[in-house]
């Protein structure tokens, strides 16, 4: 015989269990609020932009060609600037702060889409020292692109700079906990129903004609002590009145 479950004992299973979705939502999100808020360590970003400079011809107009040839070399270029080349005169420059292994951790580079734009982003707990890693990054590259490329088209267009009241990229504590509040809940529901599945007590007569798949002549209801007592001042109340009666 197939079981079905209808939609009511759906929500009557959710109705008899709903402290422990409740509890582990409150405890998930809970969680997720105070390791984003008190154990994780901000991380902030600055970014620098490089223009690969486009070259014009003698009779002065913009060389496509060139434009593209631009274009492509920004992919050489960012192999350059996380290399030890580069990263080691910037740990000098940084008086050996950071070494070149933990600087190409913490900084990315790209292109700002399909342009001739050179984005340098670095990630760090210090606001000031992104901005700062972030420039010298972009000076040493500069410099030393001429001499490793025997090129000279690389300009600094917009330098790193450190806001009045910088905010931290990461951790973002709301998003952390509407996922953390979002997971408790489904993994409340989710134990909840698991639960209830491996719960083969038998209950009431519903219960009965699923296990044995007969129908239910009768019940026995279950009389508490408190009940029998009840009962029983009852009857000596009608006992008395009764006697009181025959008496007069």
């Amino acid at each position: 015989m197939e079981e079905t479950i209808s939609l009511k004992e759906l929500f009557q299973t959710i109705k008899k269990r709903l402290w422990l979705i409740v509890l582990l939502t409150v405890l998930a999100t809970t969680a997720s609020g105070v390791v984003s808020y008190f154990l994780l360590t901000p991380i902030y970003q600055s970014s620098a932009q490089l223009l690969v400079n486009q070259s014009q011809n003698e009779q002065g107009t913009v060389d496509v060609n060139q434009i593209r040839s631009n274009v492509e070399i920004i992919s050489t270029y960012n192999v350059i600037i996380k290399s030890p080349a580069i990263l080691d005169k910037v740990s000098q420059e940084l008086n050996g702060e950071e070494t070149a292994s933990s600087l190409n951790s913490i900084i990315s580079v790209g292109p700002e889409g399909t342009s001739q734009i050179l984005k340098i982003t670095v990630e760090h707990p210090d606001p000031a020292q992104a901005a700062n890693i972030a420039n010298i990054t972009a000076e040493v590259f500069q410099n030393e692109v001429t001499t490793l490329m025997n090129v000279d088209n690389v300009t600094i267009l917009s330098p790193a700079q450190l806001g009045e009241n910088p905010a931290p990229i990461k951790p973002q504590p709301v998003l952390n906990m509407a996922i953390a509040f979002v997971v408790g809940l489904m993994a409340g529901v989710g134990l909840a129903f698991l639960l209830e599945f491996l719960d083969n007590t038998v209950k009431n007569e519903q219960d009965v004609e699923k296990l044995l798949e007969l129908p239910v002549l009768g019940s026995i209801t279950v009389i508490e002590d408190k009940d029998i007592q009840e009962a029983m001042k009852m009857q000596q109340l009608k006992t008395r009145t009764r006697g009181e009666t025959v008496g007069s």
